[in-house]
């Protein structure tokens, strides 16, 4: 038994050196001798000491590198816009992923830099905007193809933030406040003609009923004075001198009238009490006279 423990040592010794574990997500490249011989994946796994070694470890997770770029537009306005772009390497592909790229990152973004400065000059600022998504379908699709051949799947490409020149950015808020002001003003303008248009159809309203009031005022005037004429023919007076009775009367409801108001300034000439007589009797006369005009010219 002790003869056989010098030779059981070094073997575990081996074994426990030949062992290694690698985390879920991640490939390790094993080497012999400095040249490729495989990969290992997640789990325990064993190597030969001192003749195999791990050269590396590769990450099979989703990573995201982001990027900013400034170009110019069309309209000839310097924009600064980020790029995220979301990658990772291929679980069938991790020997090119490992030996054929020094430097991923700086590959990714050279790519980056080279399709945002061909897009975004053709197009004028507003479109940017308007088209951002167009402009990260592009790079994810020159990326995809460009990448694939070193073992990196580009799973999305988004353009997460567009940034103007500040006086630039500046304008263009005068441009929409101004615009916003033109609008409100618009409204403003058309609320006053609108107010103006029903105020003047109001008034016009208005008017067309007062006039109709006066008209059936008149009408009913003209209607009781014709049967208060009726009513002193029927007393035995004649229609002139009814007439001029009536016309009397209305005198004196006149007076009246204008005695009520305390705050009246109103004058009427004549006012005496000879005025009434002197007028009935020349309006009996007048209309004498009127009506032996009219039976001479018939």
């Amino acid at each position: 038994m002790l003869n056989i423990l010098p030779i059981l040592i070094p073997i575990v010794l081996l074994l426990v050196l030949g062992i290694f574990t690698v985390q879920q997500q991640t490939t390790a490249i094993i080497e012999r001798f400095g040249k490729f011989v495989g990969t290992r994946q997640a789990g325990l796994n064993f190597k030969i000491p001192f003749i195999d070694k791990i050269a590396g470890r590769v990450s099979l997770k989703i990573q995201q590198l982001d990027v900013l770029v400034e170009t110019k537009t069309k309209d000839d306005v310097f924009v600064q816009m980020k790029i995220s772009v979301q990658f990772q390497i291929l679980r069938e592909k991790v020997e090119d992923a490992f030996y054929k790229l020094q430097n991923p990152h700086d590959q990714i973004t050279a790519y980056i830099f080279d399709v945002v400065r061909a897009e975004v000059p053709k197009m004028k600022l507003d479109d940017v905007f308007e088209k951002k998504d167009d402009i990260a379908l592009a790079i994810q699709r020159e990326l995809k193809e460009a990448m694939l051949n070193y073992g990196y799947d580009i799973v999305k490409a988004l353009v997460t933030d567009i940034d103007p020149d500040a006086q630039v950015k500046a304008a263009m808020n005068r441009i929409n406040a101004a615009e916003r002001e033109k609008i409100a003003a618009q409204f403003e303008g058309d609320a006053q003609r609108i107010s103006i248009v029903e105020r003047a159809r109001g008034e016009a309203e208005s008017k067309r009923l007062q006039g109709k009031g006066i008209a059936d005022q008149r009408r009913e005037i003209a209607r009781g004075l014709e049967e208060s004429v009726d009513v002193l023919n029927k007393a035995g007076i004649n229609s002139q001198e009814a007439s001029a009775l009536i016309v009397i009367t209305q005198h004196y409801d006149t007076l009246q009238s204008i005695g009520s108001e305390t705050n009246s300034n109103l004058i009427l000439l004549p006012n005496n009490p000879n005025a009434a007589s002197s007028m009935l009797n020349d309006m009996v006369t007048s209309l004498v006279a009127a009506n032996k005009v009219q039976e001479n010219s018939k």
